[in-house]
């Protein structure tokens, strides 16, 4: 998992969740981390999931936060990984969206095991890690769970979920697993697309690899489009137009679109119009989906047939307010609410 917070990082950890893994070394304490990274000042484990975990971090310098995501598990022990990551992190670099959380730098740091070599876990190993743009704010599950995703708001956030899909399509590079774990609003209700770690080159070799294990899929079950089980060697952009329907879906209603599943407005309260918008997105074969995520953008505001404005706009301008999650991260609890609103279209 790269490029962005991981996917329960607003989410503070119970102590199951830093147990070691199966598979893998134990997430390290931020004090073992600190003498790695004498640049930053480490403060606080966010979370964990998928092949790393993710530090809120300080740029003494810079006089700025930043995230800091370490890679961990079996991956990095691949002797290819090293090649995976470089390309993976110049992809990466690519994407400059304000809707994209940015990648500031990333590298390799050596840590000692501090046990004889002829013991178990006596070898070095070497820590892979993205320093990233630091979002103060909570996913889209968490929001979801606090019960505070209205309609309204899940319609104020989907035209920049569909520009930063649009940008980084248009830069050749295919998300591969939306979902709302990896969707961020900041406390002023911007939108940033997270993890872009299972991201897919297109044009790129078909048998290329991304930082995955070899023979795994790539992406998340739920959200998956049909085609990443069936032909996963076909996978394009589309892909992500299917994730992004399940999640509108979701947005809007609460619930997933699994098996036989009503439309969106025969379940909450909003325009029949937008059933076709989410339908088409979910169509099973990619020819019958949106082509492109700008698309849904332009339907979904022809819909509402006006566009949500921030608290400076226009007199009388509509706004959405959503609760902060109870549960969420200490950054969250610092206010009581935050606002989701978009500038009018150009």
């Amino acid at each position: 998992m790269l490029g962005g917070l991981p996917t329960d990082a607003t989410i503070k950890l119970t102590p199951s969740q830093m147990r070691t893994r199966s598979h893998g070394p134990a997430t390290p304490p931020p004090e073992e981390l600190a003498p790695l990274f004498p640049q930053l000042e480490i403060l606080e484990l966010l979370g964990c999931g998928g092949m790393g975990a993710v530090y809120k971090a300080r740029q003494p310098k810079l006089n700025r936060f930043v995230a800091l995501k370490i890679i961990l598990g079996d991956a990095a022990a691949d002797p290819h990984f090293a090649e995976r990551f470089q390309r993976e992190a110049q992809a990466l670099a690519k994407l400059n969206h304000p809707n994209i959380v940015s990648v500031f730098d990333f590298g390799s740091v050596t840590q000692s095991s501090g046990l004889p070599l002829d013991q178990p876990g006596g070898l070095d190993h070497i820590l892979y890690y993205f320093l990233m743009e630091f979002v103060d704010g909570a996913n889209l599950r968490a929001l979801m769970q606090s019960g505070e995703m209205k309609p309204e708001a899940a319609l104020a956030l989907i035209p920049s979920f569909c520009d930063a899909l649009q940008y980084a399509h248009d830069e050749g590079v295919v998300h591969r697993d939306i979902k709302p774990e990896n969707v961020l609003v900041d406390k002023k209700g911007r939108l940033k697309i997270a993890d872009f770690g299972l991201a897919k080159l297109t044009g790129s070799d078909a048998h290329d690899h991304t930082l995955t294990r070899t023979g795994m899929y790539l992406g998340t079950p739920r959200y998956m489009a049909p085609e990443q089980v069936e032909k996963p060697e076909t996978v394009d952009h589309r892909a992500d137009i299917y994730s992004l329907g399940v999640v509108f879906y979701e947005m809007l209603t609460g619930e997933l679109p699994m098996g036989r599943f009503d439309p969106p407005s025969k379940k909450v309260q909003v325009d029949v119009k937008l059933d076709d918008i989410v339908l088409r997105s979910l169509e099973k074969e990619p020819a019958r989906r949106y082509q492109h995520a700008s698309e849904i953008k332009t339907d979904v505001q022809g819909v509402t047939g006006k566009h949500l404005l921030c608290r400076h706009g226009r007199r009388g301008a509509q706004r959405t307010k959503v609760s902060h999650p109870s549960h969420a991260s200490a950054a969250w609890r610092s206010s009581a609410r935050f606002g989701l609103c978009l500038a009018s279209s150009r």
